[in-house]
């Protein structure tokens, strides 16, 4: 059974067992605002209960960013009636290209959605999206009624296409913020969510944030996360740049993350280096391309 904490007067975490998933609930006069639906029908279902637990009102969804457990239980909220999907346009784009591909990864926890079999197991698509081209900050109000909604995007970090929610003084970062568990670096761009990361703790208006997993934090936590990261990326590059650069494991780095997640950055880092190094990297990419060549394992269904 999902859990439900209000964290500001209407706000409310949504936290449901698999995944350790934090969904959302904004509760304005005239609509609600969904943050996240989860990995399928049964995922799904389960926040919309805690939802319906609290408000009758007709729904409004955000999907934070193209990872399963973030769009799959779309359908669940379409059949309740909702119609407004709000993403980043790449992540609608990655939802459309790669979205059946990631059912692999549902065998065990949604195995109705893995195969496309049952009721609610077909994808929506996002079709409300944040303006601009999304190769810079951006942002927009959604109206609830007696109370605004600004979703916004200020760079690559997890993915290229995580989409913040705020309200009042809470803010719901998606996994651009991760407590609990090391940062997933799988389709990351690291040294860009270093930046992000500290752009955001640059938001003095927010008091909580509220991330993809775990419980909700405070804004030294996000200093210190963008830190960590920060010095993780500077020890690898400079063991691993120079003339003198040699095979590495992950075992050989003393960073605060675990060994596989080590190796995820460490493999992520060589990967967009190598991508750079052939003319097809950051430098040069264009991120309204579909797919850049970028996009990371975990979006287009390769991960396990």
């Amino acid at each position: 059974m999902a859990r439900t904490n209000e964290i500001s007067d209407g706000v409310y975490l949504i936290s449901t067992d698999n995944y350790r998933l934090n969904s959302g609930l904004i509760v304005g006069a005239d609509k609600a605002m969904v943050i996240d639906t989860g990995a399928g029908p049964r995922q799904g279902a389960e926040v919309l209960r805690a939802v319906r637990r609290i408000t009758e009102l007709p729904l409004v969804v955000v999907n934070t960013h193209a990872h399963f457990d973030r769009f799959m239980g779309n359908a669940v909220f379409e059949a309740d009636g909702t119609t407004d999907f709000w993403a980043h346009p790449r992540a609608a784009r990655a939802i459309e290209l790669y979205g059946d591909l990631q059912r692999s990864y549902l065998e065990v926890l949604e195995p109705e959605m893995a195969h496309a079999q049952g009721p609610n197991t077909h994808l929506v698509l996002p079709r409300r999206f944040l303006p601009g081209d999304g190769t810079r900050a951006s942002f927009t109000r959604v109206e609830l009624g007696e109370r605004a909604v600004t979703l916004f995007y200020l760079g690559l970090a997890h993915t290229d296409s995580d989409v913040l929610v705020g309200v009042d003084d809470v803010l719901f970062c998606g996994d651009l913020v991760e407590q609990g568990s090391d940062p997933a670096f799988d389709d990351a761009y690291p040294e860009s969510w270093v930046s992000t990361l500290n752009d955001l703790a640059g938001l003095d208006r927010y008091r909580v944030f509220v991330p993809g997993h775990g419980v909700p934090v405070e804004q030294s936590f996000i200093t210190r996360m963008a830190s960590t990261m920060q010095n993780a990326i500077e020890v690898i590059q400079a063991a691993t740049q120079g003339e003198d650069a040699k095979p590495t494991t992950a075992a050989m780095y003393k960073l605060p993350y675990s060994g596989g997640s080590t190796r995820i950055l460490l493999d992520r880092m060589d990967w967009l280096e190598k991508q750079e190094n052939r003319g097809k990297g950051l430098s040069t990419v264009q991120f309204d391309d579909a797919p850049t060549g970028l996009t990371g394992p975990i979006t287009i269904g390769k991960a396990f």
